[in-house]
């Protein structure tokens, strides 16, 4: 792609009277990682599950590879997107491999049944596989979830706090995951209050609050406690976007601000 992966313009998404995403403005470069970051009630949670089609926002729009989220093919365009949300979208009765060869062959994989046993392997749930997910603990639930996730090699990964839940086998490998996603060149945005792990992974920094852009900065230009007391001071009552309505218009705006 010549143009950006993501282009987002003016989103607004409404609960009610209150803005969840106020007239934000977001540009994502092809290969870039991204970490998303702020308080609870930000709109990060809204922002990744809008830009994976799941949630129709009241105004503004979202160009995804170029095409138009609104009017273009939103399945195609699901398939090109791996996500990860609070929920795990995991089927309860069925065991971790039939969970991964059902997504696979509704990505339509050429080899759902070695994708899945690579992806078991992969996660550490070897000897679990055949067991049904209702056994699973949290973390073993986050493990599957996070293959489902990554299962078809998407272009685009939206991951809302991954971290959660696993121990520090888990946590390992998911770091190696992303690692091997942010170097080879696929999008990836991250939304997490794991700082130190995120900011070990990507290579630009965006903090919203109150459901427009607080900051936006490379990572390598900002030092964990930096960025710790940008999101404490995005979390204080009353504290948005320093232009109301428009989420990205800062004066440390980095590559994707739009004035």
């Amino acid at each position: 792609m010549t143009g950006p992966a993501v282009a987002i313009r003016d989103l607004e998404k409404l609960y009610g009277p209150v803005p969840a995403l106020d007239r934000l403005n977001l540009d994502i470069v092809p290969g870039e990682f991204i970490l998303l970051a702020g308080p609870n009630g930000a709109g990060k949670s809204t922002l990744l599950k809008t830009l994976a089609l799941l949630v129709r926002p009241n105004a503004g729009s979202i160009h995804l590879f170029g095409e138009d989220a609104r009017r273009g093919d939103r399945t195609g365009l699901r398939r090109r997107i791996g996500l990860l949300s609070h929920q795990t979208f995991l089927y309860d009765h069925l065991t971790g491999s039939e969970n991964l060869v059902f997504f696979g062959r509704l990505y339509g994989l050429e080899d759902p049944q070695g994708t899945a046993r690579e992806a078991i392997r992969a996660i550490g749930l070897e000897g679990r596989g055949d067991d049904e997910v209702r056994t699973y603990s949290r973390g073993m639930q986050q493990r599957l979830a996070i293959a489902r996730a990554f299962l078809h090699r998407p272009d685009l990964l939206l991951l809302d706090e991954p971290f959660t839940g696993l121990d520090a086998d888990g946590s390992d490998r998911l770091e190696a995951h992303l690692r091997a996603v942010r170097d080879g060149g696929r999008t990836c945005v991250l939304a997490t209050h794991d700082l130190p792990a995120a900011l070990r992974l990507a290579r630009r920094v965006v903090v919203l609050a109150a459901g427009g852009i607080l900051a936006d900065r490379p990572a390598a230009a900002l030092p964990a406690a930096e960025l710790e007391a940008l999101v404490r001071a995005a979390a204080r009552p009353g504290r948005g976007a320093p232009h109301p309505g428009m989420g990205a218009a800062r004066p440390d705006a980095g590559p994707g601000a739009r004035p």
